[in-house]
């Protein structure tokens, strides 16, 4: 029987991921690698690390999750709050509204915290800014008429206008009067007639301290024609330069009877918290005749319920708004068989009774009856009613000591403080979520030690797998190499 000598190669694997072993001969003669070590490290990183990663990602989704559903109750319950500024104080039931009798006349604005009642009101004069009109002035506003200083007064203020050659014209002049630096209101205009030029001097001020004066500073010199009044003492009392078109005056008006006069026609100090616009006289005088007739206009000043109606609509409005919320949030959508994010919160619940219990320890009837979704209803007949005849219970109902209004923001103010139960949640969550990407950092770099200590034990591995499969390939062709023997079996 004739032998010879064979080479065969074969791989036992006892780790759960696959060794790459190259055969025998191939890898002699290369003297290559036996073992794919990159690859092999990899998978046996990725069968340590990604178990325990997964477990900290599901965990950090849900901190995350509920990170934001803490995100969303803190905004559910600052938009609520934020509707009770309305209607948790006695002052925001103290809100008024005007009427007038005769716009024509006089037109009323009221604001919170002015007293309700009906006044007479009758104006006599109305205030008045005052214009002047000069005598005609030599050419059609484009003659010199000479240099000098203007100064000009209204009420007491005074600003100087220098003419000079540039603007020495009655068009120059005007238009370096409305230029000026510290004129106080007065315009200044170039009326064209069939006479000739003249200056129109008109006051922006009602009232009747608030009058021209014009003086020129060169002693008598050209620009002397464009002054007022005269300043010569032998014309006093008389205006040579100028016809008076409107004078200054104040207005003249009494409220229920009692007379007063202002500078302006918008009165703010009469009566608190209420601004008349006079813009008319109540004082008419009968054709042919010199007998005068007064019809004062009526102004009436009201509690407005409208607003307190439509705060207090727009406050049931918010809080089922608010209890929607806490339904999404806490809540179990039998329908998709899905839960809320926040179903079975200790931190919900509580809130949920907080807020609840602030209102219905107040709103108390004794019936029975109740919207089976927790919300509010408003019967906005039986409030107008309320409202009309027993207003300061609906007040008191609202914003009194422990009022509705009154109870539900101190409940949402402690929850939504720096200290409070949100807060607190707030800072745990955190806490955790930092926690757990502490521990993906500190994951990542078990997992570097040791992707780095099994590269350097599969190489050592690897060299000598190779020095042996180098041996083996020797030793494979030596043997070959050898005389072949010869034998006979005996049969």
């Amino acid at each position: 029987m004739t032998t010879s000598s064979t080479s065969t190669s074969t791989s036992t694997n006892t780790n759960t991921a696959p060794v790459s072993v190259a055969s025998s001969s191939s890898a002699g003669a290369a003297g290559g690698s036996v073992i794919n070590v990159s690859s092999l490290v990899s998978q046996l990183v990725a069968a340590t690390q990604d178990p325990q990663q997964a477990l900290i990602n599901n965990q950090t989704a849900a901190v995350t999750t509920q990170i934001s559903s803490l995100g969303t109750l803190k905004s559910a319950l600052s938009t609520f709050q934020s509707s009770l500024s309305a209607l948790d104080t006695p002052s925001a039931f103290d809100t008024q509204m005007a009427d007038t009798s005769n716009s024509s006349v006089v037109t009323v604005t009221a604001t919170s915290g002015a007293p309700v009642g009906t006044y007479s009101v009758s104006v006599t004069a109305l205030a008045q800014a005052q214009q002047i009109l000069s005598n005609v002035v030599s050419g059609n506003g484009t003659t010199a008429i000479g240099t000098g200083t203007l100064q000009l007064s209204l009420g007491g203020t005074n600003f100087s206008v220098a003419v000079n050659s540039s603007d020495d014209t009655l068009s120059g002049i005007a238009a370096a009067i409305n230029s000026a630096d510290g004129n106080p209101g007065i315009t200044a205009t170039v009326v064209q007639g069939t006479d000739g030029a003249h200056l129109l001097l008109s006051s922006t001020q009602t009232g009747a301290s608030n009058t021209i004066q014009v003086s020129e500073t060169d002693s008598g010199g050209a620009l002397s024609a464009l002054t007022y009044p005269d300043p010569d003492p032998a014309n006093a009392g008389s205006d040579l330069h100028y016809t008076v078109e409107a004078a200054a005056q104040d207005a003249n008006y009494s409220i229920a009877g009692v007379a007063a006069t202002s500078a302006s026609n918008t009165i703010t100090s009469a009566i608190t918290g209420v601004t008349l616009t006079l813009t008319g006289l109540t004082t008419t005088t009968t054709p042919g005749s010199t007998t005068t007739t007064n019809t004062p206009a009526s102004v009436t000043v009201s509690t407005d319920s409208s607003t307190i109606q439509s705060n207090i609509s727009a406050f049931v409005a918010a809080y089922n708004t608010l209890e929607t919320s806490f339904q999404s949030l806490g809540g179990y959508d039998a329908s998709t068989s899905t839960a809320g994010p926040m179903m079975g919160s200790a931190l919900l619940s509580g809130i949920t009774s907080q807020v609840q219990n602030a209102l219905y320890s107040v709103v108390n009837t004794g019936s029975t009856t109740y919207n089976s979704d927790g919300s509010l209803s408003l019967n906005s007949s039986t409030l107008s009613n309320a409202l009309s005849t027993n207003f300061s219970a609906v007040s008191e109902l609202f914003s009194g000591a422990s009022g509705v209004a009154t109870s539900l923001n101190s409940t949402l103010t402690e929850a939504l403080s720096s200290t409070g139960s949100i807060a607190s949640k707030s800072e745990s969550l955190t806490t955790e979520e930092n926690a757990l990407t502490a521990q993906t950092t500190q994951l990542d770099s078990q997992m570097a030690t040791l992707s780095a200590s099994l590269t350097q034990q599969y190489s050592a591995l690897n060299t000598l797998l190779s020095s042996l499969q180098t041996t083996s390939s020797y030793l494979t062709q030596a043997f070959s190499s050898l005389p072949q023997v010869e034998g006979t079996a005996n049969a």
